[in-house]
Parts: structure tokens; sequence; C-alpha cells
């Protein structure tokens, strides 16, 4: 098949690191094997607060990355003084005030002047010719903006492709009812204007199909459902390993600004009150980008000896955390607009094949997903039944000790590799390539 050449227009690409990387990083990655090349028109290397130097060894050497740096208001606040306390650390009631500042000044999100400069250097790079199709990700919902703009211009087709739902729609309040109603238009025009809109939960596809105008016809021309998958994990490490006779639990991922976090604190610290001869027998490792007022919680709750927050590792280091775990920990944001996401590391975690316990809603996609893979289920928002649960699992390990891997053989489909064999296929009957 003669090579074709796909612009994607993301915020974040390697070095920078985090849950909404991995996604298009699977794409670019994967799709020349089926005969689609990538230029990636990302941000800046220093432009988030999770960063991954190790990732970019998984971009093939031609793929062509043009990277636009500035202009996103947390691109400005890294610049600005004091805004590091360290890598992967941050206040999280700081960083909630900026956010819920940028709500009411920037639309659609806090990205929208960056998505302006990407518009403009991807108009160029599209003008020199050589690119067969478009496809924009978020978050941030202003690439699709960008996305639209381009389109219109004759940048076709255009694929928008949706990690997850609409921001300022869906996941967060909006201050005001013009602001609401700026924040639905903006996304129907998106969701109306694409040739293809990729959803990486089933949920959000539903709801996308179920768009209407004004008349009653659906928004949206073609709405795939395609999963943010996983990639198979390498050789097992024993870098990550706590002492022997330990009952590890694992968290991996995104801990800022999530209730959770508090809650498990708050479980563990009753737990171990009630059960002091378990604290000596006991690690728990939350992995990842966090808040310092979690750390400070920890301390208050007298768990802090117990409790270890690494910050973000590299994606080896986690993979073999997570396998390494008795017990892997899960939880999402809260609020009814989540209940359509599905956490990327929970594909992870199903292929680590360890023992899950999940704060997730069981009639959610996630809560339903994780317990097809085995999972334990507790409802969000009960640390007393949460307690009860890790003193279940910690009796459980005491008495029969590690339990043995258990990978879904279903999984196999969601790799990423197949994954991005799917999103070629969707290329290719858009563009008419052939063989």
């Amino acid at each position: 098949m003669s090579e074709r050449r796909l612009l994607v227009l993301c915020y974040f690409f390697p070095p920078l690191a985090g849950g909404g990387v991995h996604r298009v990083l699977s794409f670019v990655r994967h799709l020349p094997a089926h005969g689609w090349a990538c230029t990636v028109v990302c941000a800046g290397p220093e432009d988030y607060w999770v960063r991954d130097a190790t990732l970019e060894a998984d971009v093939p050497a031609d793929t062509e990355v043009i990277r636009v740096a500035g202009g996103s208001a947390i691109a400005a606040w890294l610049r600005g003084p004091g805004a590091r306390e360290g890598a992967g650390r941050r206040r999280g009631g700081r960083f909630a005030m900026l956010r819920a500042a940028a709500d009411w000044t920037l639309l659609p999100d806090s990205y929208a002047g960056w998505a302006r400069r990407a518009r403009a250097t991807a108009a160029r790079r599209l003008s020199r010719g050589g690119i067969d199709a478009l496809l924009t990700s978020s978050p941030p919902d202003s690439v699709h903006l960008a996305g639209l703009a381009l389109a219109r211009g004759g940048a076709r087709p255009w694929i928008a492709d949706f990690r997850d739902p609409w921001i300022g729609s869906h996941f967060r309040t909006p201050p005001t009812p013009w602001h609401a109603g700026r924040q639905r238009a903006s996304e129907r025009s998106v969701v109306g204007g694409a040739d293809l809109v990729l959803a990486a939960s089933a949920t959000h596809a539903d709801d996308l199909r179920a768009m209407r105008d004004g008349a009653g016809t659906p928004l949206a021309r073609h709405v795939e459902h395609l999963p943010n998958g996983f990639e198979p994990a390498g050789a097992a490490s024993a870098a990550a390993d706590p002492p022997p006779g330990t009952f590890t639990l694992v968290f991996t991922g995104t801990l800022s600004l999530m209730p959770d976090t508090r809650d498990f604190l708050d479980a563990l610290a009753r737990f171990l009150a009630r059960r002091p001869d378990a604290r000596a027998r006991i690690a728990v490792r939350l992995a990842g980008p966090y808040d310092l007022d979690d750390e400070d919680r920890a301390r208050a709750l007298g768990v802090a000896d117990v409790v270890s927050f690494p910050g973000p590792l590299d994606r080896a280091a986690t993979r073999a955390l997570q396998r390494r775990a008795d017990l892997l920990l899960l939880w999402k944001p809260r609020g009814a607009g989540y209940r359509t996401m599905v956490p990327g590391k929970l594909y992870e975690y199903l292929d680590a094949g360890r023992p899950m316990l999940a704060l997730l809603d069981a009639n959610d996609e996630a809560g339903a997903l994780a317990a097809r893979g085995g999972a334990e289920l507790v409802a969000p928002g009960a640390p007393d039944a949460l307690a009860a649960a890790l003193e279940r699992r910690f009796d459980a390990w005491a008495a029969r000790g590690r339990t043995p891997d258990a990978r879904p053989a279903w999984l196999d489909a969601h790799s990423r590799g197949a994954l991005a064999g799917r999103l070629a296929g969707l290329l290719d009957s858009m563009t008419g390539a052939r063989a």
C-alpha cells in the first residue's frame, strides 16, 4: 500500500506525559505499519507539569513533529515564579482556583490561545501538501475548534477524536448560562462538522450519536467507539519491589484533584486503627501526579509511614509497579459527566493480571469493564466500606499469600496495535486508499 500521511493536532505529546499522551502516541507509533505516516503539531517540551522523556523512544524516527511552545495558561503558569513545587506535584487548592478563573475568561478552555497558534502552524504545514487527512485529539477541546477552522478551509477528511467528552459541558459547571451556551454551541459545531467522530468510551459514543440539530437530524455524520487500550508490558523489573512479606497496594495515574484519594487515605487509617498488627506488613504506593495536600493528609492521619507518593514514574517503572502489586487500586473523578470516562490505566491494570479494588459505580462503563476483568467494586464516597474491603483483602493475603496472575483473554483485542489497525482501516475508507 502506498504511504499516506495523517496530520495530528494535539497538545499532549512526548516528552509530555500523563494520561492524555498515550492514545495519540499509540496512533503515531502503530499507524506506519498500516501505511500511514504521521505529522504531529503539539505543545512545546516544557509545556506541562508532567513529563516522561522515555516515551520519546516510541515515536518513529520518520514522524514529523512540529512543536508550538507556550500560549496556554498551563504553560504560562509553569513559567511563572514558584509554580513548580517539584516534578509531578502541586498545591491542588491553588490550581483549582486558577482553573476556576480560566472557566470565566477562556473559552472553550485555558488552551485556547495555544490552539489558535497551533491552527496557524498546521495551516502552514497543510499548504505545503502531502497531507491526506487531519485528526484532532482532545482534551483540550480547543484543538477541535482549530480543526473545524482548518476543515472549513479545505482540510478534509477531518477526524475529531474525543479521549474524554467536552470538558466545559460535561466535567465542569460553566460559571453562567452564557458560558454554558457557548460551550454547548462549540461542542455541537465540532460534532456536526467532523467527517468522523471517535470516542474512547462506548457510553460517550452513544451520547454523540444521540445529538440532534433543531430539526431532529443526527448531528454526527459517523461515530466510532475506539477504546484507549494498552501497550503490552515488557519484561518484569524488580526495581519497584517493596520488602518481602509486604502486602503491596498500588495506584498509578493522576491523583491530583481526586476526592477518592482523600477517601482512600481515610479508609486506610480506619483499617489500621482497627488492625494495628497489619501496619508493619503493608506498603502503599500512590504513583503519579499528585497534590501536596494529599501528602499532608497522609501525615495528619498517621499513615505516612505506610503510604508513599513517588510522583510520576516512567512507563517501564509504572508497569513494573503494577505487576508487583498484591492489590491494584482504581478510581476516577466523580460526577455525572464522568460516567462516560474509562481510565486508560484500567486496561494496563487488566493486562497486569493482578487483583483489583475499584472505587467505581457498577452502572458506569468503567465499573462494568473492571468487574468483567475480575475487579471488586466499592461505591465511591464510602470510606467505611472501603476500609472493610482493605481489611478483607489483607486477611486473604495473610492466609494464602500472593494470588496468581489472571489476565482476561478478551483483552487482546484492546491492544493499541490492534486499535491503530482499526483506525487505519477507517482512514483508508475515508481517503480511498488502495493496496
